[in-house]
């Protein structure tokens, strides 16, 4: 066994195999992977194995669709048989919102090239001809959906890998990771310690117990999966051919062939957690007892669907388990608390995602970043607030709610409050509708009179269009107050404070009391990988203000700019709240509560001062992501309520109010304003977001400097454009393709919503260069259907910035 490598991957799984081969892949081809048993222990022996290549999330589609062509490699590469089967699969769809589901997710496959489209009931009829189709609203085909041979594919990574030099040490279990000095780590075993730049914990059902090693809690619990193999059925044996899978997630089940038999398996309601405490040492190939009854709803929509079910008899049940992430996403990428140590646990469907996870694991291990934006999937995204209680709740509603829709907007209860402000009781008297942003709890609406208390969900416009229309035009007419207590805060004070934002940001840090700056982060690849706004406090004091649901993400980035000597970088998140008291009246209402001078001369754009708002001590920023006249507060967190109150006692007599996120989602599209995680992606250059302009290479160095440097000069392959769309009932809310007029593809929606102050359902989207430009006709998929469009060539809502200044 070596005692130095590159890398050590703890879990001889699918994933864990993946991982090896694609080190080894892009040269690393000392890797080692450790394995407490036998590989396949764990989840991978025993699970279904069924591949498909649409998901809602473009990237992840992306990443399916190399895993389903992956395969056939690895066969031809290896000579170990991945038991592949191809038949292809049918996706039906019983309402009206899986029809809206299905069609955008064709309308996406024609974007990139992917075969999956409509088909006739006459043609799955003749494809599946055990398919009873009545209440079928639409049957989509995708030529390439099966499954696989479980251990097969394992064995061919493990193959694969062995063949470029890695190693393999199965009954070899980790007794210990120790972090070293020098950010390298010492794995041990009983069979001899390793030296090792990167650990790798890709352990599935015990994920969590190896993650503990390195005193690290993954928000993870396993739980009990069931599905069942028939008898043979005569019919398929008749057939002599492979019938295509059938995804009636509508009917809460999935369905295959296996042998001359059918494959059922559910995700039933009364779920059933296992090993809350821990996954036991000794757990490898076992199962549980079967326990047919709780899937008894989903197999009788089984047995209506495919009647066969009903007659044949069982032949095994495999009941084994599962382990689950709060959002049943996987948890990927480098924990920003450790020093090269990287996660990629609480995988479900598997077999879809191996081959794309362990290239992107590869890539960003070896490269610094992945090729694809994997935000949504990135470990970053809960924090320490996603404890036990809170993963547990929030398991049993994915488990529950596997095939549910995951709509647009949408945000479930489970779990929640996980974290709230002081102003969160009296925004509850005031009718507000609560969404979650990295656990804060923050008023996505507010329902006044009698408007509906609780949100809607769908692809089409909801219950909530209509509030959030009247504050987004309250606010345009008068002025509104908007809840920004969860974006991200940092202090930086010290001698050496402008020093290291200069060296970690790429604009130039302002150098005079009171400035403020815009500023990108380059990522690795010379993509934006943030946006902050950063004010100067004092000679030696900034604060920065960036993404709230980045912020564990951005801490990777911080921690690669040492600090000079006598510098201190603090997030300030949780102490700190504020406001946006943004509109024409903002002025006006903000003067009855401070004696503040905030006129223009005294107090101009991108300008702060520290002044009294209700005799609360605040930091005010003369900004706003309205893209109208305003100002943030930003205060201490114990004196929000009492900002909070005042501002609303002060805003009726200017007609004014409470706004929400979603007011301010459309009102900064009206502006054409970009958001990090939406418009602003490590994927695309500064040059193609609109953000060139704000980095200065004049500077000196800055994170990444040189990535930017070898992608500057390069011409932009999308570009950052505002569209105007004729839609009635829907809007685009991101994900949704462009096409021109005569189907040619050209690019993708990032954010979408209706402009209610200029009366048009507006997106911001990429499109190609070259193939579509500012005053062209276009046509966006919403719901999965063509609409005529326009690219605007300036903003709909005060293009020159008038507003902004006055």
């Amino acid at each position: 066994m070596r005692t130095h490598t590159s890398a050590v991957v703890i879990g001889g799984g699918l994933v864990g195999c993946s991982i090896l081969y694609h080190l080894a892949k892009l040269g690393w081809t000392d890797a080692v992977l450790l394995e407490r048993s036998e590989l396949t222990s764990g989840s991978t022996w025993h699970a279904a194995a069924n591949i498909h290549g649409l998901h809602d999330s473009t990237n992840i589609s992306r990443l399916q669709h190399y895993t389903m062509n992956l395969y056939k490699e690895l066969e031809a590469e290896t000579g170990q048989g991945c038991g592949i089967f191809q038949p292809g699969s049918l996706y039906l769809a019983q309402t009206e919102a899986r029809e809206h589901q299905l069609r955008l997710q064709a309308a996406k496959a024609r974007r990139y090239g992917l075969n999956f489209a409509e088909i006739s009931r006459d043609e799955a009829e003749r494809l599946h001809p055990l398919v009873n189709f009545d209440g079928i609203r639409t049957i989509m085909f995708e030529p390439d959906g099966g499954n696989v041979d479980p251990s097969g594919v394992t064995h061919a990574y493990a193959t694969g890998a062995r063949r470029m030099g890695a190693e393999i040490h199965r009954f070899t279990p980790v007794t210990g990771t120790e972090a070293q000095p020098d950010g390298s780590w010492i794995v041990r075993t009983e069979k001899g310690d390793i030296h090792t730049r990167w650990v790798i914990n890709a352990a599935g059902l015990w994920a969590r117990e190896v993650a503990a090693m390195a005193g690290l809690a993954l928000p993870l619990i396993p739980t009990e999966h069931q599905y069942f193999v028939t008898e043979t059925i005569p019919e398929i044996a008749e057939l002599g051919r492979r019938l295509p899978s059938v995804a009636d997630r509508d009917g809460e089940y999935y369905l295959r062939q296996e042998g001359l038999g059918l494959l059922v398996g559910a995700y039933e309601r009364n779920m059933k957690f296992w090993a809350e405490a821990g996954t036991p040492q000794g757990f490898g190939h076992e199962l549980f007892e079967d326990d047919l009854e709780r899937l008894e709803e989903n197999v009788m929509r089984a047995i209506n669907r495919v009647p066969v079910v009903g007659t044949a008899g069982i032949k095994r049940v495999i009941n084994g388990p599962m382990i689950w992430s709060p959002d049943s996403a996987a948890l990927f990428g480098p924990v920003p608390e450790l020093r090269n140590y990287f996660c990629c646990n609480g995988i479900i469907p598997g077999f879809s995602q191996s081959g794309g996870l362990g290239k992107l694991a590869a890539e960003w291990i070896i490269e610094g970043e992945s090729s694809l934006d994997m935000f949504a999937w990135d470990l970053a995204r809960f924090g320490d607030w996603a404890d036990k209680a809170f993963t547990r709740a929030r398991v049993r509603d994915q488990y529950a709610n596997r095939f549910k829709i995951h709509f647009p907007n949408e945000e479930r209860a489970a779990g929640r409050p996980a974290r709230t402000r002081p102003a969160y009781d009296c925004q509850k008297g005031l009718g507000a509708v609560f969404g979650m942003n990295f656990g804060w709890e923050h008023p996505l609406w507010f329902a006044t009179g009698d408007e509906p208390k609780e949100e809607t969900h769908g692809f089409t416009r909801q219950n909530w269009w209509g509030p959030v229309g009247r504050e987004a035009r309250m606010l345009r007419e008068n002025a509104g107050i908007i809840d920004i207590s969860n974006f991200a805060r940092y202090e930086v004070r010290g001698p050496g404070a402008e020093d290291w934002l200069n060296r970690l940001l790429a604009n130039r840090m302002p150098t005079q009391i009171g400035r403020s700056c815009l500023s990108p982060l380059i990522g690795k690849r010379g993509g934006v990988a943030g946006d902050f706004t950063v004010t100067r406090l004092a000679e030696d004091e900034f604060l920065m203000i960036g993404s709230g649901m980045a912020e564990r993400f951005h801490q990777r980035f911080f921690a690669a700019v040492p600090l000079p000597e006598g510098t201190s970088f603090r997030s300030v998140t949780t102490e700190m709240a504020g406001f946006n008291v943004a509109g024409p009246k903002s002025r006006a209402l903000l003067a009855t509560c401070t004696d503040a001078d905030l006129s223009t001369g005294a107090f101009p754009f991108m300008r702060s001062q520290r002044i009294k708002v209700a005799g609360v001590d605040v930091v005010a920023l003369r900004v706003s992501f309205t893209g109208d006249l305003g100002w943030e507060l930003h205060c201490a967190e114990a004196d929000q309520l009492t900002l909070y109150r005042a501002l609303i006692e002060a805003a009726p007599a200017f007609g004014a109010g409470p706004v929400g996120s979603r007011a301010l989602g459309s009102l900064r599209i009206e502006k054409g304003y970009g958001s990090f995680t939406r418009e602003y992606s490590p994927e695309y250059w500064p040059q193609e977001s609109g953000l060139a302009g704000l980095i200065k290479l004049d500077k000196g160095d800055f994170l990444n400097r040189g990535a930017y440097l070898a992608v500057r000069d390069r011409p932009a392959r999308d570009r950052l454009v505002q569209i105007a769309i004729e839609a009635t009932i829907a809007d685009a809310s991101g994900g949704e393709p462009v096409f021109l007029p005569d189907g040619t593809p050209v690019g993708q929606v990032s954010s979408g919503a209706y402009g209610y102050s200029v009366g048009r359902s507006l997106a911001l989207a990429y499109v190609k260069v070259g193939m579509a430009s500012p005053g062209d006709r276009v046509h966006v998929a919403i719901l999965g259907q063509m609409h005529e469009a326009e690219i605007l060539t300036r903003p709909p809502f005060d293009p020159e910035g008038k507003r902004l200044r006055a």
